[in-house]
């Protein structure tokens, strides 16, 4: 299997590799490509240096399997050209996620929606997929009939630049290239993206219509608040459920722990719960203060973490790739 990453010497394009060193996939030829300022430079995989290539140049390799992270721009041009030969492409932009005819994949929860025909496929927002997982089992049993949603997101989700910003705060300086509006040091900024004509942002509205599409739940009630702060390791959310039906509180909790990719981090008198310390440089979703929502008949509050460059990004994407090689899904 010969693969490449598009965008490889990004946030993302780096934890790709890095992941891939951990999974130990089978491959016969990794091709690194970037930007034209990138080209050339060497990247390490294995212990072995690598060359940077451009996009025209990992498209002539004919890979089977395209990992894309360089933006929707870049993905809405060139993923094309690599499906026209043959290859499976990854993207992890949001260029391609509410395209009806490519699937939106958390492998855990809709893997089977590729198939041998599939030739782009995408990669959720780093927050839907930490939330698709966790809430998932609980749809599928009792039916959520409202979400809300708020979101404590990572700088990291910014890229360098918002981390780079943070940092330059913290040491008293002024950041050369500012990732948000406002200081983000000592500081919580509620807009994730930009503001859309029903003052939502599009960070907001990629949870809402992203996990209505990996859940098959078009008319599922959902609204969000994005909110930055000033950590790294992962993303937060608080969750409040109200179901179509009663349930018990013991049940959902074990429902949840069975879910693939979670880990129940539950124990409230011990002062243990999820928190991006916890998760970063993980690739599982945490999850804990799960407990009743005393206000309605059948709500749930529960309190979600995800490092997400690894699973709510790089991690989630090589799933991706696995399955289609574990599957025997390459036609090559």
């Amino acid at each position: 299997m010969k693969i490449a990453i598009i965008g490889a010497t990004g946030l993302v394009g780096r934890k790709m590799i890095e992941v891939l060193e951990e999974m130990m996939i089978d491959h016969s030829q990794l091709i690194f490509s970037a930007s034209e300022k990138s080209i050339g430079k060497l990247l390490d995989f294995n212990g072995e240096k690598q060359k940077v290539v451009s996009v025209a140049e990992a498209l002539e390799s004919n890979p089977d399997i395209a990992l894309f992270s360089a933006g929707s721009a870049v993905s809405l041009e060139w993923a094309p050209k690599f499906a026209e030969k043959d290859c499976y492409v990854i993207d992890n932009s949001s260029a391609w996620r509410l395209d009806d005819k490519v699937p939106l994949i958390v492998p855990e929860i809709n893997a089977k929606e590729i198939n041998q025909n599939t030739r782009i496929i995408a990669n959720p927002n780093c927050s839907t997929i930490q939330l698709a997982l966790a809430i998932k089992p609980l749809q599928h049993i009792y039916g959520i009939k409202r979400m809300v949603v708020s979101t404590y997101q990572s700088v990291t989700g910014s890229g360098i630049n918002g981390i780079n910003q943070l940092e330059s705060e913290r040491r008293g300086e002024i950041p050369e290239v500012k990732a948000y509006p406002h200081q983000i040091d000592k500081n919580v900024i509620p807009q994730g993206g930009d503001f859309l004509e029903n003052d939502y942002t599009t960070e907001e509205m990629k949870l809402v219509n992203e996990t209505r599409k990996i859940l098959d739940a078009p008319d599922m009630a959902i609204t969000a608040t994005v909110v930055r702060v000033p950590v790294t390791g992962g993303h937060s959310e608080a969750v409040n459920l109200e179901f179509e039906k009663d349930y018990d509180i013991n049940e959902a909790k074990k429902l949840i722990g069975m879910m693939p990719g979670i880990v129940v981090l539950d124990f409230p008198q011990a002062n243990l719960y999820p928190m991006p310390s916890i998760s970063e440089g993980k690739d599982q979703v945490f999850v804990g203060r799960i407990r009743r929502d005393e206000s309605v008949a059948s709500g749930l509050n529960m309190w979600v973490v995800a490092d997400n460059l690894r699973k709510g990004a790089a991690t989630n994407a090589v799933q991706i790739a696995k399955y289609i090689f574990l599957n025997g899904l390459l036609k090559k």
